[in-house]
């Protein structure tokens, strides 16, 4: 499980909530979509057990109900520049007030 803080400030931050297995030569990669884009966007490789901090001015807007997933790629992300692993996690954001 992870957490994922976003706030108006500078960064999103992504939180582990439990140690994940990631097999030997292969990475998380973490990915959002929101409706209307093209394609999911790539915000970066995820190490075991560390937390994963995401500049918020090199987002695009993040909203309500945006899809956020995890992926098993390569060791060194994606291929393609598009998720092509299985799927380990995904959500979608909800407004905290």
């Amino acid at each position: 499980s992870w957490v994922i803080q976003a706030s108006h400030a500078s960064q999103m931050q992504l939180v582990p909530l439990a140690a994940i297995d990631i097999p030997d030569g292969k990475a998380l990669q973490f990915w959002t979509k929101a409706e209307g884009w093209e394609a999911p966007v790539s915000l970066g490789l995820v190490r075991k057990g560390e937390p994963l901090k995401v500049a918020i001015d090199q987002l695009p807007p993040l909203i309500e109900d945006q899809l956020f997933e995890f992926t098993v790629e390569q060791a060194s992300g994606s291929p393609t520049g598009k998720p092509t692993g299985p799927i380990q996690s995904i959500g979608r954001a909800v407004r905290m007030i």
